[in-house]
């Protein structure tokens, strides 16, 4: 991601409606779907500037990696502990069998290889453990958003599930969310592309706008992984 996005990111995931939101959203579905025992050894790969970590260490031990040096150094103060630098699709230094949940949340887009990624994750479970991973969705919704964030592509639930097959995993659950306001995004994102809009969208809006947003997005938290959402901003899987 271009330097601007992970300074944005810092200054802002603890307030934006979409970070605040997705915590809530993917802390719920840890709590349904991913059986994990006293003492979880956990991982985040490519954690930004560790705005997940307050949320995954309420289920276990956390480790991190981190390629970008800027974002690596927010994210080593907020863990208190060196976060890695061990890059996908090898992961160097990374112990196989070790952990009981990998995180891997909005990072498969910007890699290129990413059957090879996941297959590599794969032999990082320990025995029983899962993949949380997320990803944009709808390669019809690019964006100067996704050229912002250096993605290499949108998934299609379809692809997505084709990847994951391919890479030794299987797929518990897969869902799309952000799905609430998925009619407001497409169409925010279609008149982008009418207007040549260059700049990404990922800043933070008005207070009571940010309300109303995080509010609506929250709602999913009961909904992901309960009931199939037919359509969303982003894609959502546990794999084992």
């Amino acid at each position: 991601m271009e330097r601007a996005i992970y300074d944005r990111m810092a200054e802002l995931d603890s307030r934006h409606w979409w970070f605040v939101s997705r915590r809530r959203i993917l802390s719920d579905l840890i709590e349904r779907k991913v059986p994990l025992p006293s003492g979880a050894r956990i991982l985040e790969i490519g954690c930004g500037t560790g705005h997940n970590f307050d949320m995954l260490s309420r289920f276990g031990h956390v480790d991190a990696i981190e390629v970008d040096e800027g974002a690596r150094a927010l994210a080593t103060r907020r863990l208190g502990r060196e976060v890695g630098t061990a890059p996908l699709p090898a992961l160097p230094g990374v112990p196989d069998g070790n952990y009981h949940l990998v995180a891997l949340l909005d990072v498969l887009e910007h890699i290129e290889e990413d059957r090879a990624s996941l297959a590599s994750i794969r032999h990082k479970l320990a025995p029983g453990g899962r993949i949380l991973l997320t990803v944009p969705a709808n390669q019809w919704m690019w964006s100067a958003h996704d050229e912002a964030h250096h993605h290499h592509r949108r998934y299609s639930k379809q692809r997505l599930a084709r990847v994951i097959k391919e890479a030794g995993l299987r797929a518990e659950t897969i869902t799309y969310f952000n799905s609430l306001l998925f009619p407001l995004a497409a169409a925010a994102r279609i008149a982008g592309k009418l207007t040549g809009k260059k700049e990404s969208d990922d800043r933070m809006p008005a207070a009571p706008v940010n309300t109303v947003l995080g509010g609506i997005f929250s709602l999913e938290r009961h909904l992901v992984g309960r009931v199939p959402l037919p359509a969303g901003v982003s894609l959502v899987a546990v794999l084992s």
